[in-house]
């Protein structure tokens, strides 16, 4: 056998070492935590397309000699990075391999990842997180913790440039959440997956108080209560569909427009079921996602946040082939109205548009803000302010559909034409007013209905008054505040025909470094 045969050799009995990861043991004990677990190795192999995938840094070895660390061998130093193609178009990602060393970050680990999120950026692509790991590598003392800042510079400097998303399938505390909680979107798995600034042995002996990791930390925790988390998946696979799913959506960066696909679906086809949707009773409520499913190419969205704040829906969707980002009030929830936690929801989905070149399809029913001491001692001034900025700084082509109630400040924050809506359309039963004709009818009659012998019968003659005045889209229309009333069956042609003209829309606004937006 010849040198190069030699070496080739040595290549492969290195490569094959690596390949085994943390060991037999290690792995099948990894697996074994829960059904469907899979190894970062495996994980990768998943999400990319089959073959495309390119490993970068796989002999990189940590440098620490510290507490016998000079002894320990790290296989790929518990991180695996490279690039391959997600649904054929580029992508780069990381993923930590739970089986090595806990997946512990430290220095050499970080240089990894900052390499090829470096790489992403040059190359404009998205970038992928598959976050496993025990936490910082403390035998590297403050080594690891510049390792965390490194990573989060990075996050900071590519966001709104290419998307970032990041899958927590394991642990992930201290330190480790920042950087997830840096990107665009969160993905976590039930049972598996936990996120947590101190766990729940620190906050016992802290606070005294007692709580298991899953209450504290886990996947539907993140989803429904803090709002940190976009998405709950089952499962390693169903996590890693989600991803490909939302990639899907996604242009590969911010001077890109989002791919155009042929769905299939008639952009004239009408929806008769939308002409009797809405109920008769005004404070009756429906289900918003039956109109979306009607008006959107074969009735698919994708809708992150599905547990947080329903009273608001965000999702993405395409219409006649455009991915469009879909902002909606859901009637079925607190009546629609917009509170702390959807006015936050509803602002950074719109944020992530805009910087995405993403038009916004936004669906109004909303009868208010809603009242309340912990909303207003929450801050519902600073946070309701978020939509109207978001909605004001955003370039992108912006339509509107009325369908119902639309009152008072939530009628400006839900995209009105004052903030730079493009078009604007309402249904027949849309209802555009300072505030409800109840509410308004006990103001401007108040002194009719007290001096009437009949004050109930005085008060309804003034609500019918007031209703027929302001209670519904002409008044709107006639100022030019909504640009056509529409039937509703014919709601999906007509915003076809809006984006489609609207697609080459450029809006510029005054330089500056940034704004101030009321965080």
């Amino acid at each position: 056998m010849g040198i190069v045969e030699d070496k080739i050799k040595e290549l492969k009995e290195l490569d094959a070492k690596v390949l085994q990861m943390g060991g037999a043991t290690a792995v099948e004990k990894h697996k074994a935590k829960a059904p469907g677990r899979m190894t970062a190795r495996e994980r990768l192999d998943y999400l990319f397309d089959p073959g495309t995938f390119r490993e970068l840094d796989r002999h990189v070895r940590h440098r620490c000699v510290h507490f016998g660390m000079d002894k320990v061998e790290i296989p790929a130093d518990g991180v695996i990075t490279g690039f391959g193609r997600v649904g054929g178009r580029p992508v780069f990602a990381f993923a930590q391999d739970f089986t090595a060393r806990a997946g512990s970050l430290g220095e050499m680990h970080s240089r990894k990842i900052c390499k090829v999120m470096d790489l992403a950026l040059k190359a404009g692509c998205p970038f992928v997180g598959l976050n496993d790991s025990g936490g910082a590598r403390i035998q590297e003392g403050v080594d690891s913790l510049s390792a965390y800042g490194n990573i989060f510079f990075r996050n900071s400097c590519a966001s709104g440039t290419i998307p970032q998303l990041s899958a927590i399938m394991g642990p992930t505390a201290g330190g480790a959440v920042y950087s997830p909680a840096m990107t665009d979107y969160i993905f976590m798995v039930k049972g598996s997956s936990f996120m947590f600034i101190t766990g729940p042995e620190v906050i016992r002996a802290v606070m005294g108080e007692e709580v298991s990791q899953e209450n504290l930390g886990g996947a539907m925790t993140h989803n429904s209560k803090s709002g940190n988390a976009h998405f709950a998946a089952e499962n390693d696979a169903h996590c890693l569909d989600q991803i490909k799913t939302m990639l899907s959506y996604l242009p590969a960066n911010n001077m890109e427009d989002p791919p155009i696909v042929d769905t299939g679906d008639d952009p004239n086809r009408v929806a008769p079921e939308l002409d009797t949707i809405i109920p008769d009773n005004p404070n009756a409520g429906y289900d918003m996602k039956d109109v979306i499913r009607a008006i959107v190419d074969n009735g698919e969205f994708f809708e992150p946040h599905e547990y947080y704040a329903p009273n608001i829906i965000v999702a993405f969707a395409r219409l006649n082939g455009r991915t469009i980002g879909i902002i909606a009030n859901q009637p079925k929830v607190l009546a629609g109205c917009l509170d702390i936690d959807a006015s936050d929801k509803a602002s950074r989905f719109i944020r992530f548009c805009d910087a995405f070149n993403i038009p916004m399809l936004t669906i109004a029913d909303v009868p208010g803000y809603l009242p309340g001491t912990n909303q207003e001692w929450g801050g519902i001034i600073r946070h309701g302010a978020k939509l109207l900025w978001v909605y004001s700084e955003a370039t992108v082509p912006k339509l509107l559909l009325t369908t119902r109630k639309d009152y008072g400040g939530s009628y400006l924050a839900m995209c009105s034409k004052d903030l730079g809506n493009d078009y604007a359309i309402a249904w027949p039963t849309a209802q555009i007013a300072v505030m409800g004709a109840a509410g308004a009818a006990n103001i401007i009659f108040a002194k009719e209905i007290k001096a009437a012998e009949d004050t109930a019968a005085k008060r309804k003659e003034c609500i019918d008054r007031y209703e027929a005045l302001f209670n519904n889209p002409y008044r709107a229309a006639e100022r030019g505040f909504i640009d056509a009333v529409v039937v509703p069956r014919d709601t999906r042609p007509r915003l076809i025909e809006a984006l489609e003209i609207l697609c080459t829309k450029r809006e510029l606004r005054p330089p500056k470094k940034h704004g101030n937006v009321p965080l």
